[in-house]
């Protein structure tokens, strides 16, 4: 072999450059394999796509509701799809500029092409005009990430029959869209497509949208959306080249569309990376780990969405981080309970931690505290007519934190701060000793706390 690294990557998504990042920064030598752009689907076909759509979105429903803040628009307010992409576009190139020079500052080598396993420690890189070379590592990364899942119900192959991948390159607006799912991805392209003046029909087999989070954030959220229709309990049969096919309570319906996005969940990528040429322990369900990102084969680890565990960028990160610490000898180990999430919407959603149900599920005593957003002073200057609430739950014995919900404005920006103290165990006390900001929003999460017992 002429290349022997300390560290090969499978993947150039969040779990793989970061972990490419920090091996460089230990002095470790390093490689990323990658097929596609540097940044992996969060980058190019996810979050930062789908958040600076959103972003015109709000921006355009900003621009329509202006005159309650004083502020007057003259002339038609439009929203030019062609020139959000062309800024979505813009955006994703500097930051995949900005991934390439962390590669080269950190002295990380990019192999363009597809990489799987061709031994142990042995990893075979097919370009794109099919020359094959080899490279050898002492230990081996895998983080090739999810694709979107697509349920083959009659219908589900026709040209507007759409993933979130397709749906961040429309070219114009729907009439009429449906979106299957009601999760995480469906939401935010529901506020977006809503936001533009678009109808939206959202179509979801459980009772309730986005299950998990807390059900109180979850009828609010969906209140809060009331250009957006919703089928809850809701099947589709059938999509043809105008309608979708119900099948609800009270029997079957058609809905008009002529866009359908199917948001119905995400899978690992674990095919033909020749995982079995190894003895990896894997299943359709993802790669086995244990808390140090080791999988059952020595020097091999693995960190994201292929894990099967917490799907989220952030989470990918961290993995990728904890495998090269390990990997270095320096103490680390993955935690899952402090891990933040985020639902772009307008409002925002965000949490951390255990919600009530799970609580309850554990057979964990517990306190809870809710404050509403509307009596704190920064949400008010920055929502008119807004709705937001703070819920916090503490361990009843320990007064421990043990989770926060958030549903409201700058929910994304301060989720951080309460993950942090999640993650530091701190309790009732300790949090009311700290000083926050006037006036933030942030005050609603110390306020809560002053409505339960030390």
């Amino acid at each position: 072999m002429s290349d022997v690294y300390d560290l090969a990557i499978l993947g150039g998504g969040p779990g793989g450059y970061v972990a490419a990042e920090r091996a460089g920064a230990h002095d470790l030598r390093a490689a990323v394999i990658e097929n596609a752009n540097l940044g992996g689907v969060c980058l190019n076909h996810g979050c930062i796509p789908s958040k600076t759509l959103l972003y015109s979105s709000k921006i355009f429903k900003t621009a329509q509701n202006a005159g309650a803040y004083g502020v007057s628009v003259s002339g038609d307010i439009s929203f030019d799809l062609s020139v959000a992409m062309e800024r979505k576009t813009s955006v994703i190139q500097k930051l995949r500029g900005g991934i390439g020079y962390l590669m080269k500052s950190n002295k990380v080598d990019v192999h363009k092409g597809w990489g799987c396993f061709a031994g142990p420690n042995k990893l075979a890189i097919t370009a794109e005009d099919g020359t094959e070379t080899q490279i050898e590592a002492k230990n081996v990364l895998i983080s090739t990430g999810s694709a979107p899942v697509r349920i083959p119900i009659p219908g589900y192959d026709l040209p507007h029959v759409v993933t979130s991948t397709e749906m961040l390159e429309i070219k114009t607006l729907p009439k009429a869209a449906v979106i299957m799912g009601g999760g995480v991805i469906g939401m935010e392209f529901a506020c977006f497509l809503s936001n533009v003046g678009v109808p939206v029909t959202v179509v979801e087999m459980l009772p309730e949208i986005v299950p998990g989070i807390d059900p109180e954030l979850a009828v609010m959220l969906r209140k809060a959306l009331p250009r957006v229709t919703y089928k809850l309990g809701t099947k589709v049969t059938e999509i043809t080249a105008d309608v979708v096919k119900v099948e609800t309570a009270n029997g079957v319906e058609e809905i008009p569309a002529d866009l359908v996005l199917m948001s119905v969940g995400r899978r690992p990528n674990v095919e033909g990376l020749g995982f079995e040429t190894i003895g990896l322990d894997f299943d359709r369900f993802g790669i086995a780990v244990d808390d140090h990102m080791r999988t059952n084969v020595p020097g091999v680890y693995a960190a994201g969405d292929v894990t099967g565990k917490a799907a989220l960028a952030h989470t990918a990160s961290r993995m990728g981080e904890v495998a090269v610490n390990h990997i270095v000898g320096r103490p680390d180990v993955m935690r899952y309970n402090a891990i933040p999430w985020v639902i772009y919407t307008d409002p925002e959603v965000a949490g951390v931690g255990e919600t009530e149900a799970s609580l309850k599920a554990e057979g964990t005593a517990f306190d809870v505290a809710s404050f509403p957003m509307t009596a704190n002073g920064r949400f008010l200057t920055d929502n008119e007519n807004g709705k937001g609430i703070c819920k916090v739950l503490v361990e009843k014995e320990s007064r421990v934190l043990r989770g926060v919900h958030l549903f409201g404005s700058h929910a994304s920006e301060m989720i951080f701060g309460m993950a942090a103290m999640l993650e530091t165990e701190l309790r009732v006390r300790d949090v009311r000793d700290i000083v926050f900001p006037h006036p933030t929003v942030s005050e609603v999460f110390r306020e809560a706390l002053f409505h339960l017992a030390e």
